[in-house]
């Protein structure tokens, strides 16, 4: 009788690497091995169990949780509401039904239920939270600014933002806490929600540079406001006061708030609105300029809530003012103006120096402005200003093409130079009040923006040699470039110029406008809508983190932590 074999050969199986399993369960064929791609373990036998086994015990669940995850961040990043995911798996299935059926159960394994995205948000949105507190340690300095607004349900929120930097002048901006104010909205409770945020944060006041308000009572009141209130816990602390910045895009609306001109405004907005409040009306007219071929295809319409608006709706109404004319004459509406050549002037006019500003509020938009470009901005239009002042007095108009186009037109009209040489010192005047607190810190200002050229002798004693010794050295000098400021900051020695470097990295994280508060309130308004009121606090404050966040969420680490609580 034959001896039995004790143990089955594996070769005698002649099992092959099937190449369908890379694509079911991420295995490849490595000499006489399978070798998974995630995790490089390797299985000896090519055995669709074996394989199937490990895919599922090990990976399955992990790759399901990191998709669920990033479906879920991209949801709360675009504003969208959380029982979205059910629609986005819906039409997923339709996608591997067409595409991939083999797949189905391996998209299916993947939850979007209402349920699991609210939880996932809620997670990534404390890694992102986790990360800031983990970057604030290492602030030399930081700013803030604050702004507050009220949702739909009439809660007044207030954002928080932060931008700080540290010794590698690494710059961090983002948002520090959404504090909703349930009842009172006064300098001293906004001064406990900062207190805070600060404190949840781990910030240091002696860290504290400035903060960047819209100039509101509640904000910069001396005794009552939020910054008098920070002055002395400052002072308490035995810190030096804050740098307090006005909103440099608020103080330029303001600016021009000089320039009503009603006389002209009312006619623009009032014919407008007749072409535009009807529906018969607005698409005859639309039609009408269609026939015509004109430029245009329309006139916009004028909101007083942003200065923009009106410079844009001017510009527009002025250059198809024949065909609002006409248009308004054919359907029985007279307005003398649109044929009196002297309001032709002023709208002219208006419309040139809306222009001006329009361009400056541009300059001063944006996210990570510098308080130095701002400043060589504002200090820019002062200079043009100036020039257009100067120019005007002798009717020249080189720099205000409608002004110069309607001088050329009609010429035996008399220019208004009267009220448009006063307009232009009021708004010169605005500008000089509205801006001298900034003015009053130009030394510091100028030293951030180019120490080359710094005065020595009126620097303070402590960035006097430092200066002596960097404005003699000819290698920083090449090295230094003005639009990459931070970078040559970042390179210079700090044992020998630790003064001027500690000066740049309290300059660099000053906020120079309210831009990003302004712009994370406009997505507040999408986010919390009449359909969506029931959004609570925590959560809106999570979906505008991520919205608004420059860092990235550790997807890996939350994916990992989730599996290991569940294999408990």
């Amino acid at each position: 009788m034959a001896k039995r074999c004790g143990k089955r050969k594996i070769d005698s199986e002649c099992r092959v690497f099937n190449p369908q399993w890379t694509r079911d369960y991420f295995f490849v064929q490595l000499k006489e091995k399978a070798v998974c791609l995630v995790c490089q373990e390797t299985v000896a036998v090519f055995k669709e169990y074996n394989l199937r086994r490990h895919y599922e015990s090990r990976h399955k669940d992990k790759y399901a949780s990191r998709a669920s995850f990033r479906v879920a961040q991209l949801i709360a990043s675009c504003g969208k509401s959380f029982t979205e995911g059910e629609f986005v798996k819906k039409c997923l299935n339709v996608v591997v039904e067409e595409v991939c059926p083999e797949k189905k159960d391996v998209f299916n394994a993947v939850s979007l239920l209402a349920s699991t995205i609210t939880r996932r948000v809620e997670e990534i949105g404390g890694n992102v939270y986790a990360q800031l507190q983990q970057k604030t340690k290492d602030f030399q300095f930081f700013s803030l600014a604050l702004d507050e607004s009220t949702d739909v349900q009439d809660t007044a929120e207030l954002l928080i933002f932060i931008r700080g930097v540290n010794a590698n002048f690494e710059m961090c901006e983002e948002l520090a806490a959404l504090q909703s104010l349930k009842g009172t909205t006064t300098g001293e409770d906004i001064f406990d929600k900062v207190c805070q945020t600060m404190q949840q944060l781990g910030l240091d006041w002696a860290k504290l540079a400035s903060i960047t308000t819209d100039g509101a009572p509640s904000m910069v009141g001396a005794s009552r406001g939020l910054i008098g209130r920070m002055n002395r816990e400052m002072e308490e602390r035995g810190l030096t006061a804050l740098l307090q910045v006005h909103c440099l895009i608020h103080q330029q609306a303001l600016c021009c708030k000089v320039l009503k001109w009603d006389s002209v405004m009312k006619v623009v907005v009032s014919c407008i609105n007749f072409i535009r409040a009807n529906g018969l009306k607005h698409r005859q007219f639309q039609q009408f300029l269609s026939e015509l071929e004109s430029a245009y295809g329309d006139v916009l319409y004028h909101t007083e809530i942003r200065w923009l608006s009106r410079g844009k709706v001017l510009r527009r109404f002025y250059e198809l003012l024949p065909e609002v004319n006409a248009f308004l004459q054919s359907k029985g509406k007279t307005v003398p103006e649109l044929i009196d050549p002297a309001w032709k002037w002023h709208l002219a006019f208006l419309t040139d120096v809306t222009e001006l500003l329009n361009g400056l509020n541009l300059q001063l938009q944006g996210k990570g402005k510098l308080i130095c470009d701002m400043y060589s901005h504002i200090k820019g239009f002062e200079v043009k200003l100036r020039l257009v002042l100067e120019q005007v007095e002798k009717h020249n108009f080189t720099h205000l093409p409608a002004t110069q186009s309607f001088s050329a037109e009609k010429p035996s009209v008399v220019f208004p130079g009267e009220k448009c040489v006063e307009a232009l010192e009021m708004m010169k005047a605005e500008f000089g009040v509205r801006f001298r607190e900034l003015h009053v810190h130009a030394k510091e200002i100028r030293l951030f923006q180019n120490p080359f050229v710094a005065d020595i002798d009126e620097a303070q004693p402590s960035y006097q040699f430092e200066l002596a010794e960097l404005q003699n050295c000819d290698v920083l000098k090449d090295a230094f470039k003005p639009n990459s400021l931070i970078d040559f900051y970042a390179a210079l020695p700090n044992d020998t110029y630790p003064n001027i470097k500690q000066h740049a990295i309290k300059m660099s994280t000053l906020f120079g406008s309210m831009y990003i508060c302004e712009q994370t309130f406009s997505r507040m308004k999408l986010l919390k809508t009449p359909t969506r009121s029931r959004l609570t606090d925590e959560h809106l404050h999570q979906c505008l983190r991520l919205a608004v966040t420059r860092m990235e969420p550790d997807i890996q680490l939350l994916s990992s932590q989730m599996q290991a609580h569940s294999s408990h």
